[in-house]
């Protein structure tokens, strides 16, 4: 038995020890001037788990999130020119959505006739024991909100990425445990709307894989149109995470694999630059990473991505100061114009007594690369 013992550690340790950083790092953590804080952490609170949503203008934006960790809904803020200023809006929202909990995602999305709808999904109300997935909705472009009835659908969060399918449809993906709570083994489901947010179909699981626990799934286009792609958090975190694909909109999903070293983490979330590249942010859980548990950006091509490829570099986005390792990242991440990224996401985001703040952070890929060691 010592012997089996033995030769297992050895095992594990030599996976683990190949498990290398295999990316250069930039690191923008340190210039105090570039980010702003849109709400901040006190002593008595913790602002956390934001989503962002960038309107047809190309600089309003629209953030949401929770108090305390996977807690109530009720904030909510926007800005008006690309991220720069943020002013908060909780009055305009209706009362209920405090009930609502834990890590509400907001989304645009348009209707048969072509009328678009800002929603903001939550994962449950009352603590999490009433009915699963509730929403308020906005039909004028965010002025004026009202809540919706639950969709029903238990979960451990919402949808953490909606997709528009070539029909004009949304595929929204989430993940549960047993009975819905967050208990492993993890699932992914996914459903469809055909009426722009008010109606979705019975969802079904896309993603389970035996050892290990699929959540948190980012679903995006290819850069060619042909196919889907979805990025996944593996929260066992003793490997990396996972990847699966879809050449027919969603109806079949290839069997899920890991990804490279570069892109593990959780939460992610991403854009493509205007010269065909992707950028995707996340919270670094990657094995022996000299960033683990910041909140880092992956830099790379879809081809690198999909054919496990390491990518270009990381950049290091926000330094977490907080005890709890890896207590951040849940990222918005909008792509403006003129090229400028827009990343936002939760983080301690100094030493003290202050919790955490809901933080963005604007960077271009040109200065990015200027910062990229040989």
């Amino acid at each position: 038995m010592k012997h089996f013992f033995l030769a297992a550690l050895a095992a594990f340790s030599a996976s683990h020890a190949a498990d290398l950083p295999d990316l250069p790092v930039v690191d923008l953590s340190n210039q105090k001037d570039r980010p702003t804080i849109i709400a901040a952490g006190t002593e008595q609170t913790y602002q956390g788990h934001p989503t962002t949503v960038l309107m047809p203008d190309g600089k309003t934006i629209f953030c949401v999130w929770c108090i305390n960790h996977g807690g109530a809904a009720g904030p909510m803020a926007r800005s008006d020119d690309g991220g720069l200023n943020w002013t908060r809006m909780d009055e305009l929202l209706p009362p209920g959505f405090k009930t609502h909990q834990n890590c509400p995602s907001i989304y645009r999305m348009t209707d048969p006739a072509g009328k678009e709808r800002l929603w903001v999904f939550s994962a449950a109300k009352d603590n999490r024991r009433g009915p699963g997935m509730p929403s308020i909705m906005s039909a004028d472009g965010g002025k004026t909100w009202k809540e919706m009835p639950p969709l029903g659908f238990p979960c451990v969060m919402t949808f953490s990425s909606i997709v528009k399918l070539k029909d004009g449809r949304y595929l929204g993906l989430y993940h549960k445990g047993p009975g819905g709570a967050d208990k492993a083994p993890l699932d992914v489901l996914q459903t469809i709307t055909a009426d722009g947010g008010f109606t979705w179909s019975e969802p079904k699981v896309v993603a389970s894989v035996e050892g290990k626990n699929p959540c948190e799934p980012f679903v995006f286009r290819s850069p060619d149109g042909v196919e889907l792609c979805c990025l996944m958090r593996e929260n066992t975190h003793k490997e990396r995470s996972l990847m699966m694909f879809s050449h027919d909109e969603g109806q079949t999903w290839t069997k899920p694999v890991n990804t490279s070293w570069g892109l593990t983490g959780d939460r992610h979330a991403g854009v493509f630059t205007k010269d065909g590249r992707m950028v995707v942010a996340f919270r670094d859980q990657a094995l022996n990473s000299p960033t683990k548990g910041h909140f880092v950006a992956w830099v790379g091509t879809y081809d690198d991505l999909k054919q496990g490829k390491p990518g270009q570099y990381r950049v290091k986005l926000l330094h977490n100061h907080a005890e709890r390792v890896g207590d951040c990242g849940y990222p918005g991440m909008e792509l403006l114009p003129d090229g400028t990224i827009v990343a936002t996401t939760y983080v301690k985001y100094a030493p003290g007594k202050e919790k955490h703040s809901v933080v963005s952070v604007r960077f271009n890929l040109a200065t990015t690369d200027a910062l990229v060691k040989p």
